[in-house]
């Protein structure tokens, strides 16, 4: 493992400079350690999957390389772990061993292996960013997805045409959990004669079998469909395409990078989550035995973006239900018991 600090390196095991480089970071004057002579803070962070997934992993990753430049903090990650607890729990280990001042294991799939980790190194702080744990030294801050979740729910069986839409996710952690539930819950509240058809298929990343579930569900009659996945999105994307049907993606922005396929997108920056973390960290608010969350009233973290051929009249009715549930008028539900679509053979 490499030690801080170090330069960068393109493997699975990293340390990212940031942007103000080591002889340079009093000048950046970034950190509250560096103004005052001390060192900067070392975080090092864990991402179960590919940083260059175009979901749920990428985003967690440039919250991290955001701290890094804006923070001044040195930061290290490794990424490319299979979401497994004894997987998990090992490289947790691995990142404590240099005793960081922060460790960031990002996603719910995290959240049994750090709170176990945590326990053993009990001199360093950990964050599980959309986490649900906490203890003396460890706190999660969850971005909740499943409000912007909802909202997509509102947005699907507001422009679905056939009377069915769709919604595809990989693996069964928590927040994707809750995030499924919301946007059932904003179907059903907005016209609860629309039949909705949901999957976990099991992967986040794998195009074919993506793929498959999507056009599955398509013939099944959903054209709408709202996808949870990372990597494995392009699979929904070339069948929406091929079949005339649209999408609603999660955590970026998709419309911006294809409004013709995307109608809407639910957004749950996590990176910010992750950023703000490593910030409360250096202003000496970090909320130790805390589950931090983060929604539609933060904006810039939560929302729900639409494609310019929504209507006005449908615009002004998600406006008006994301100001309910921003202002607690409105309760996401998160957990669904009906039925779910089979993943195909």
């Amino acid at each position: 493992m490499t030690k801080f600090p170090a330069p960068a390196s393109p493997s699975r095991r990293h340390l990212l400079a940031s942007a103000c480089a080591l002889p340079l970071l009093a000048a950046c004057g970034a950190t509250a350690r560096s103004s005052t002579g001390s060192p900067p803070l070392k975080v090092a962070a864990l991402f179960a999957g590919n940083v260059k997934d175009q979901g749920f992993m990428e985003a967690g990753w440039r919250g991290l390389q955001r701290a890094g430049t804006e923070l001044g903090v040195q930061t290290r990650y490794i990424d490319g772990i299979a979401p497994q607890k004894a997987l998990l729990a090992q490289a947790l280990e691995d990142l404590a061993k240099d005793k960081p001042d922060l460790i960031v294991a990002h996603g719910g799939q995290n959240n049994e292996a750090c709170a176990e980790v945590a326990e053993r190194h009990p001199g360093t702080l950990f964050v599980v960013t959309q986490g649900a744990v906490r203890g003396a030294n460890l706190a999660s801050y969850d971005v909740l997805q499943e409000e912007s979740a909802y909202l997509a729910g509102v947005l699907a069986a507001s422009t679905t045409r056939t009377g069915v839409v769709g919604h595809m996710s990989g693996i069964r952690v928590v927040p994707g959990l809750k995030g499924r539930a919301a946007y059932a819950a904003g179907v059903r509240a907005t016209d609860a004669k629309v039949r909705l058809l949901t999957n976990f298929s099991g992967n986040q990343d794998d195009n074919a079998l993506s793929r498959k579930v999507a056009l599955a569900q398509s013939q099944a009659g959903a054209d709408v469909i709202f996808t949870m996945l990372n990597a494995g999105r392009d699979g929904v994307t070339q069948v929406c395409r091929e079949q005339g049907r649209r999408q609603i993606g999660n955590v970026g922005d998709w419309v911006a990078r294809d409004p013709q396929v995307f109608v809407g997108s639910a957004i749950a920056d996590v990176s910010v989550g992750v950023f703000q973390a490593v910030r409360d960290l250096q202003d000496g608010r970090f909320p130790t035995g805390e589950i931090r969350k983060i929604g539609l009233a933060q904006r810039d973290a939560v929302r729900l973006t639409m494609a310019q051929d929504v209507s006005a009249a449908v615009r002004e009715r998600i406006e008006r239900v994301a100001a309910e549930i921003a202002g607690g008028r409105l309760h996401v539900p998160t957990t669904y018991d009906g039925p779910e679509f089979a993943t195909p053979a």
